[in-house]
C-alpha cells in the first residue's frame, strides 16, 4: 500500500511492504530516505511502541516525519529527538553551520526539520542558532564521528540549501582533541551540567594553524574563567586546518557582545591573525534546541532565574 500527502513544500511518501514485520518508510522530505531502523529510532525516542505506531496510522506517521508526532498521540507539544552523547559517551566531531539568509526564527519550521536532521547517520545533537541583529539561521552540531559530520556537511546540508537558494558556511571540528580543555571550562557537550540557562552564544575562530596539543589551553582557560557572564565553552580545532576556535555560552547578550566585540579582538590582535566572531540569541531558539537534544538545556541542573 502507498499513501501520499503534501506538507508545505515537502512531499512525504510512506510505503508499507506486504510483510508488516518488514515495513519500510521512505520520505522525500529534505531529500532524505529513512529506513526501518531509523524510523524505529524516532519511535523509541518518544517511547512509542511499533504496534502503537501502526495503530496511529498514516496521519501519525506523517506527523512524526514532520516533527509533530507528539501532538498526534497526545504527548507534549515539543518532542525531543537526538541524544547528548554517543555510545562511547562523548562526541567525535562538531559542526558549525550558518546560512546566508535573514529569517526571524519564529518563522522557521523547525518542528518539521528536527526529526529529519536527527535521522542523519551519526547525529547526536544540535543547538539552533539565530544571528544577533541579522537573523541568520545556523546550528552547532555534535556527531558520533568525523566521518558522520563530514557526510552531513558535504552532502545533506548543501543539498538542502541548494533547494532553498541559499549560500552557507559549514565548518567541521575534531572533538576528541579538545575534550580535556572543554571539560575544564564547563562544556555541556562533554557532560558538564550548568545551573544557568544560556542567554547567548558566541562562535569564534582564528585564522591560525596550531595543533591543539601545542596550544596552552590551561593558561587560556584561567583567563577565560574571569570573563563576566561566561558559563562555558566548547573548544574547537579545525579538521585538516587546525584553526583555533570556540563555541562559548554566555548568560546574556550584553556580556556576549562585550566579549565578541571588545575582548576577543584584543586576543586575536596579539596573534596578528584574522578571525571570525558571531553572536547568537539563545532565548529565541530554546524550544527548537530542546526539541533536538541540545546539551545547552539537557545538561542543566536546577535553573536559576
Amino acid at each position: 500500500m502507498r499513501w501520499a500527502t503534501q506538507n508545505g513544500s515537502h512531499r512525504e511518501v510512506v510505503s508499507f511492504l506486504k510483510d508488516p514485520n518488514n515495513y519500510l518508510i521512505e520520505t522525500q522530505m529534505e531529500n532524505k530516505f529513512v529506513d526501518e531502523s531509523q524510523y524505529k529510532k524516532h519511535v523509541d525516542r518518544r517511547s512509542i511502541s511499533r504496534r502503537e505506531a501502526i495503530a496511529v496510522g498514516t496521519t501519525g506517521l506523517f506527523a512524526l516525519l514532520a516533527g509533530g508526532w507528539g501532538r498526534g498521540v497526545g504527548a507534549s507539544t515539543h518532542s525531543t529527538v537526538g541524544t547528548t552523547t554517543n555510545a562511547a559517551g562523548m562526541p567525535g566531531a562538531f559542526l558549525y553551520t550558518e546560512v546566508q539568509a535573514s529569517t526571524p526564527f519564529e518563522r522557521l519550521p523547525w518542528e518539521e526539520r528536527n526529526p529529519v536532521i536527527a535521522a542523519q547517520e551519526g547525529f547526536i545533537s544540535k543547538t539552533w542558532l539565530s544571528g544577533r541583529r541579522n537573523h541568520s539561521v545556523g546550528g552547532f552540531y555534535s556527531f558520533e564521528s568525523i566521518a558522520a559530520a563530514r557526510r552531513y556537511a558535504a552532502a545533506f546540508f548543501p543539498e538542502a540549501q541548494r533547494r532553498y537558494g541559499n549560500a552557507h558556511t559549514s565548518r567541521v571540528f575534531d572533538a576528541s582533541v579538545t575534550r580535556e580543555a572543554s571539560i575544564d571550562i564547563n562544556s555541556p557537550h562533554f557532560g558538564v551540567a550548568s545551573e544557568h540557562k544560556p542567554g547567548a552564544y558566541v562562535y569564534t575562530e582564528v585564522q591560525v594553524s596550531v595543533p591543539f596539543e601545542q596550544f596552552p589551553w590551561r593558561k587560556r582557560n584561567r583567563e577565560l574563567k574571569k570573563i563576566p557572564g561566561l558559563l562555558g565553552k566548547t573548544w574547537l580545532s579545525g579538521l585538516d586546518t587546525q584553526t583555533l576556535g570556540g563555541f562559548d555560552i554566555f548568560d546574556s547578550l550584553e556580556n556576549a557582545e562585550r566579549f565578541a566585540i571588545e575582548r576577543f579582538p584584543e586576543t586575536a590582535a596579539k596573534l596578528g591573525a584574522a578571525f571570525t566572531t558571531r553572536i547568537f540569541d539563545a532565548s529565541v531558539t530554546e524550544a527548537a534546541s530542546r526539541g533536538i537534544g541540545s546539551p545547552m538545556f539537557t545538561m542543566q541542573r536546577e535553573v536559576r532565574s
